[in-house]
């Protein structure tokens, strides 16, 4: 066990320590204020204080961050230790404040200063450190605590670590299970007439195919999925869009459609179920139970999890709103407009409440990759995908990180548009997801 002396302690400095402690150890690190029991204690020790005590400790001179109350403009000066960047210089065995450090990027501190949007409305990534300093393509926290680890294995060799382990979990958003079908009239006679007017013959034609049973519809690749996770050996989650009517942003099939309802029903029962609040939701909030209250029953399970459509996802007011709602686990910790590492690590952890000062129950588990960012962001194609792609598994797989991917069915159904995803997403379940073993949330 470690023991961590502070001259005070406060919510953020014990939300970060018990974030680290429950990284590195199998059981949580003693804080104490006692100077007096921390000098006599003969635990494995660390000083986060403003002043060192002797030798045998492991001395961080503390920065001021998490002993502030309130949010201001940081100053924020990168430099680069172990090839990685880092911030908040300091004196002591460690060249950083690794907790302040730490704490700005889970509590996205940045995020509640004043900043720019982006076209949807969302905290635009171009504000990001990360993307200013060029690390948001990197676990950067997960990197630090592999270099405190080595730094506190070779003051207390004795120290024992927690053997983690690295996590794959699959992750869809079904936005729009079908293309054609299930539409309901209205929706399905609409479709004929925009197409004609675009000239758009052969989506005429396919469209045809497919509600005559001619042809399979083009989102539909559910079957081909689970093939794919049988053969894989893995249970990933499904996040349906169940918006109760249609917007510019909210496309998913009817409420009424029994195809819909059975699609949800089955993956209820075979895989993991999450709800996709929708667009409007973020608009309406009453919506919020209204959803998920469907969603529920249409699964015959409660739902605890879920992840923002068009990750519109805004601080604080969407966490509090999940919370509110019965939600325990999110996985909107990312981009809508870039891959990378929101929060700069891999790892699930508590969302803390900067305004309110205080680590909350909601679990957000960071996503680094989404098909969608790639396609319609970044503009790469499938192959310049799969390389990002196995980097970001790569980089997870070193930190022994829990790597979520999010896909989405229209992309890997059989639409010409999107011609080569599919075949790349094979790969990679082929020649990597198959090879490592599943660890199941």
């Amino acid at each position: 066990m470690l023991l961590l002396y502070t001259h005070t302690t406060t919510p953020r400095l014990q939300y970060i320590v018990d974030f680290i402690g429950n990284e590195l150890f199998d059981e949580a690190i003693t804080v104490t204020t006692d100077e007096a029991y921390f000098k006599t204690s003969a635990q494995p020790r660390i000083n986060y204080s403003a002043r060192e005590f002797s030798e045998d400790e492991f001395y961080i001179r503390n920065t001021a961050l998490l002993f502030e109350t309130g949010i201001r403009p940081q100053t924020i000066e990168c430099f680069e230790i172990n090839f990685h960047k880092a911030f908040f210089e300091t004196t002591g065995d460690f060249p950083f404040d690794i907790f302040a450090a730490s704490f700005y990027l889970l509590s996205r501190y940045e995020e509640y200063l004043p900043h720019e949007k982006d076209a949807y409305g969302r905290y635009a990534h171009t504000n990001a450190l990360a993307f200013r300093e060029h690390f948001l393509s990197q676990p950067l926290v997960n990197y630090w605590l592999q270099s405190l680890k080595k730094a506190l294995q070779f003051k207390f060799p004795g120290l024992v670590f927690r053997q983690s382990q690295f996590k794959c979990i699959l992750t869809y958003d079904v936005d729009m299970a079908w293309s054609y079908l299930h539409k309901g009239l209205k929706r399905t006679v609409g479709g004929f007439i925009n197409d004609a007017r675009k000239g758009e013959w052969a989506r005429v034609k396919d469209r045809w195919l497919v509600l005559r049973g001619k042809r399979k519809d083009p989102f539909d690749c559910f079957e081909w999925l689970d093939a794919w996770h049988l053969y894989c050996r893995v249970k990933p989650w499904f996040f349906f869009l169940a918006a109760k009517k249609t917007s510019l942003y909210d496309k998913n099939n009817s409420y009424e459609s029994k195809a819909f309802r059975d699609l949800i029903t089955y993956y209820a029962n075979t895989f993991h179920l999450g709800w996709h609040p929708s667009w409007q939701s973020g608009d309406d909030p009453s919506l919020l139970k209204e959803e998920l209250e469907w969603l529920e029953v249409v699964g015959d399970k409660q739902i605890v999890q879920s992840r923002q459509h068009y990750i519109r996802f805004s601080l604080p007011v969407t966490c509090r709103r999940l919370i509110e709602t019965g939600i325990e686990k999110d996985f909107s910790m990312g981009y809508g407009s870039i891959n990378g590492f929101r929060a700069s690590v891999c790892s699930p952890f508590h969302w803390y409440d900067l305004e309110y000062e205080k680590a909350t129950s909601l679990m957000l588990y960071p996503f680094c990759f989404m098909d969608a960012n790639s396609l319609f962001e970044q503009k790469q194609t499938p192959q310049q995908t799969y390389n990002e792609l196995i980097q970001y598994y790569e980089h997870i797989k070193e930190c022994k990180g829990v790597f979520i991917p999010i896909w989405h069915n229209f992309i890997l159904g059989t639409d010409p548009l999107y011609a080569g995803w599919r075949e790349m997403f094979e790969v990679f379940m082929k020649e990597t997801v198959y090879w490592d073993a599943y660890n199941d949330e």
